[in-house]
């Protein structure tokens, strides 16, 4: 049962990640219609978003402390963060120490505005094009923007600590009532799943309560006549973009410290994040992150020694095989809309 509870927990952390990149790109797909396959690279950019701010905050000076000598005696120089001049020494340290949470302030700005420019420049010329052009575009993009990446970071990862104080692991087990030390689970990765939980409760709020999101719903459902109401729902359109960019940034920002930011990071969760929501269903919200969550438990269980001991490499293609078990039987996906991708 502990072995059980410990791959629930691990799908629930990798479905977090799955759920919110699929979440953005149904977002894209069901206002414009359009299918991006550079929302990886968004996701990726948000990582960027934390390694930023942390370079940024790590910005110092050299300054000869007396109070220190080399192994010659003379006085040694020290570096000191700017940021612990402006603030003091201590408090200095605690923003530096936080320096992903702090990126989430840092990067939907950033997010929105690079989806803008991303939906105005260059993606609304493809609206009424095939889904084949707009693929092979929107992956030109996201080849572009990792190779930008690349060239600005280098080509190896980048450590991004989370704060100290969840660095530690959690005794999950004692908390369920088993023995000590059976289910040890890290803070951050619970820290992952309950950040994911409340964006994507925000998300779905947004367009449930709001009056932007209820006309966003009604031009999904019928953009014409929307139009035809005086609604500049292109500019809505765009709005939603920017917010797809900024939810796919953000889910970046917080997977900083799980996997260290690298420059192929947006591509490797690409084919997976597309995989979800076509299982899910095109243009399902809801399916993008019912999928998210379960493709990401099926793979933590696929994982387990016991589980490749008798089907060896099932944890690689578990959910290709589940996906095109789900889309023999449910060719829509499970939550899919009639007429979806289907003209």
């Amino acid at each position: 049962m502990d072995a059980i509870i410990l791959q629930i927990l691990n799908g629930l952390d990798k479905g977090s990640a799955y759920a919110l990149i699929a979440l953005g790109l149904t977002l894209i797909f069901g206002t414009l219609g359009v299918v991006n396959f550079a929302h990886g690279a968004l996701f990726m950019i948000g990582a960027f978003c934390a390694v930023t701010l942390n370079r940024l905050l790590t910005l110092s000076h050299q300054v000869v402390d007396e109070t220190r000598t080399d192994f010659l005696g003379n006085p040694l120089k020290v570096d000191i963060p700017y940021v612990q001049d402006l603030f003091g020494e201590a408090a200095g340290a605690t923003i530096i120490d936080w320096s992903v949470p702090l990126a989430i302030l840092f990067s939907i700005p950033v997010m929105i505005v690079i989806g803008v420019v991303m939906e105005r420049g260059l993606i609304k010329h493809f609206y009424k094009r095939p889904h084949a052009d707009q693929i092979l575009v929107t992956f030109g993009l996201a080849i572009v923007l990792q190779e930008i990446i690349k060239q600005l970071f280098g080509a190896n990862p980048i450590p991004t600590p989370a704060p100290e104080v969840f660095r530690g692991s959690l005794d999950f087990g004692v908390m369920l009532g088993f023995d000590p030390n059976a289910i040890i689970y890290p803070y951050w990765r619970l820290v992952y799943f309950a950040f994911a939980a409340i964006i994507i409760g925000a998300v779905f709020a947004f367009l449930q309560f709001t009056t932007f999101g209820m006309v966003v719903r009604a031009g999904m459902a019928d953009r014409e006549t929307v139009g035809l109401l005086g609604i500049n729902i292109d500019r809505r359109f765009t709005i939603m973009f920017g917010l797809a960019a900024a939810v796919a940034g953000l889910a970046g920002v917080m997977y900083a410290p799980i996997n260290s930011p690298n420059y192929h990071m947006g591509m490797d969760f690409l084919v997976l994040s597309f995989v979800v929501v076509v299982v899910g269903g095109m243009g399902s919200l809801p399916g993008a992150v019912l999928a998210g969550f379960l493709l990401g438990i099926l793979e933590s269980f696929a994982s387990m020694n016991e589980i490749k001991a008798i089907l060896p490499g099932i944890d690689q293609i578990i959910i290709y095989l589940v996906a095109i078990i789900i889309l023999l039987t449910r060719p829509r996906g499970l939550m899919g809309r009639k007429g979806v991708m289907e003209d």
